[in-house]
């Protein structure tokens, strides 16, 4: 089929949504409009075997979430997500129809959040498969949140629950170990347990909170999606904001299967919380003064408050003991021990 033969297969059909998108895919390159607006743009590159394992991560999921970790930095942002490039380096154990499926993924997450596909590029890989997107948003430059402007007293607030994503990936973990050289035909009994994989596999960014805040007319003064942990993720807000924090354990959001997981699991169920990762919701600061408003939006949650920076950032237990909060989530640079 060759490179523009895949090319143009992937894409038929793509139209563009947005009148931003002058020119999409079939140029040399795209031609983006933004006359009134300040342009975001954001990249994502996930590898076989460091970001994900296609042992039990369908293409079709990692397709979607792919697109959808991409269009979570720019909610981050308190920007709408328009445009996306899609780059692909493929090895030869792939087939058409193997990109059939990482393709109908991505236009999924595209069509569900009104995302145009403008462009992008394909070639050989020696090392598996390798996914790069770049995602294009847009945003009124007084409506730009950056992660530096937490103040002191500001409330730390958190959308949906923390934890799943992690407990999702140690529960394909374990059953990929259980299950290596025996018949493929048995299969693993996931029931009870449908969430947690969810929120690994096919994980959604939190476009709704974003409206529901604006609809409430609430700026956060900072704010970052969680993909490294709640407590690695803070530790940067609290940093380039030059501040301290107190986050309390009774006040993380924790859905039932996560703690039946890390209950089977042993695990501690707060580090999972705090060190997870992967749950791609908001975290966000906001005033003082918006306790009552943002207290009334849905499957928000307050958790803690910023402090001088000189009392640091901290967990403050149910028995009321503090403990230095440290960033154990992921890191992607971080060697492997033998």
């Amino acid at each position: 089929m060759g490179e523009f033969g895949l090319i143009d297969h992937l894409t038929q059909g793509i139209k563009p949504m947005h009148a931003s998108t002058q020119k999409g895919i079939g140029d040399d390159a795209a031609v983006l409009s933004y006359p009134d607006k300040k342009v975001l743009m954001t990249t994502d590159l996930l590898l076989e075997g460091v970001h994900f394992d296609l042992v039990y991560t369908p293409l079709k999921h990692l397709g979607y979430k792919a697109a959808v970790v991409n269009f979570s930095d720019i909610y981050a942002m308190n920007g709408q997500p328009k445009q996306i490039t899609v780059s692909l380096g493929i090895s030869k154990r792939f087939s058409v129809e193997d990109m059939e499926q990482l393709y109908a993924g991505i236009r999924l997450a595209c069509e569900d959040y009104e995302v145009d596909i403008v462009g992008g590029d394909t070639t050989s890989s020696l090392t598996g498969l390798t996914i790069s997107i770049t995602c294009i948003g847009e945003a009124d430059s007084d409506k730009i949140v950056y992660r530096n402007g937490a103040q002191e007293t500001d409330l730390i607030c958190v959308s949906g629950n923390l934890g799943a994503a992690y407990m999702g990936l140690q529960l394909l973990e374990r059953e990929k170990k259980v299950l290596a050289g025996t018949d493929h035909d048995v299969q693993p009994d996931f029931a009870g347990k449908e969430y947690i994989l969810e929120r690994q596999l096919k994980p959604e960014a939190r476009k709704d909170i974003i409206e529901k805040l604006a609809q409430a007319g609430i700026k956060p003064t900072a704010m970052m999606d969680i993909s490294d942990g709640l407590s690695s993720e803070l530790m940067h807000i609290c940093k380039q904001s030059g501040k301290g924090c107190r986050v309390y354990e009774e006040h993380l959001p924790i859905d039932y299967q996560t703690a039946a997981m890390a209950e089977e699991f042993n695990m501690n169920l707060t580090t999972c919380a705090l060190n997870g990762g992967e749950d791609y919701e908001l975290l966000f600061t906001v005033p003082l003064s918006f306790h009552e408003k943002v207290q009334e939006i849905s499957d928000v949650r307050l958790i803690g408050h910023i402090t001088k920076p000189t009392l640091g950032c901290a967990l403050v237990t149910r028995d009321g003991q503090e403990f230095e909060l440290k960033a154990q989530g992921w890191n992607p640079l971080k060697q492997e021990k033998n």
